[in-house]
């Protein structure tokens, strides 16, 4: 377990950390979570799978959602059961899967605070992917066939939701370079961050 390499990859919207990771995984032949850190909460803590993926990543707990699948907060404190939010049940479904894979295997983990959940385990590598804001618009527009204007409202509201979810549920500071080990401007180009990635896990204490 504590001999395992775990890289920790945090992005800004459309700065391609997703396919970073991806290349880092294949340079590196170990596994990349992202979206299955999803389907494995769901499996594991039971929460429809619809539901995590409505909360995933998102700082604030739906209450019109909450009442949709028949759980009230006013009902749940008046029969005496303690109500936990959603978004809070969704994070802890998560973290919990990804120390349970950090036990297991090195790999890769996008985004959901991986940094922060395992910030006081050894041998984790924790980076941040960011770009220029146009070069972010650009590819966003060119991926979704959208205006630039549609492109940069997206982007902006991503961010803002990020960094609202890390804020929520940790003590750090989303994008901040003092809370990472790397932080890499991905205008160098996909194979040359997964290689500068690669080589500083093999250097990191």
């Amino acid at each position: 377990m504590e001999n395992n390499l775990i890289i920790t990859i945090g992005r800004q919207y459309g700065s391609g950390g997703h396919e970073i990771a991806r290349e880092l995984s294949k340079l590196m032949g170990i596994k990349m979570y992202d979206k299955e850190i999803v389907e494995q909460s769901a499996i594991k803590s039971g929460i429809a799978p619809e539901v995590l993926h409505m909360y995933d990543e998102h700082p604030t707990n739906s209450l019109l959602y909450s009442l949709s699948v028949g759980v009230h907060p006013m009902s749940a404190t008046i029969s005496g059961m303690h109500y936990e939010p959603m978004g809070d049940r969704v994070f802890k479904a998560q973290a919990d899967i990804i120390r349970q894979i950090a036990d297991e295997e090195s790999c890769i983990f996008v985004g959901r605070c991986a940094n922060s959940i395992l910030k006081n385990r050894p041998n984790v590598l924790s980076v941040f992917i960011h770009a220029d804001l146009e070069q972010r618009i650009t590819r966003i527009c060119e991926y979704e066939n959208i205006s630039r204007s549609k492109a940069a409202d997206i982007i902006k509201k991503a961010d803002k939701r990020r960094a609202g979810y890390c804020s929520h549920f940790t003590d750090m500071k989303w994008g901040v370079a003092t809370n990472y080990d790397l932080c890499i401007n991905s205008a160098i180009g996909y194979d040359n961050a997964a290689q500068l990635i690669k080589f500083f896990s093999q250097h990191h204490k």
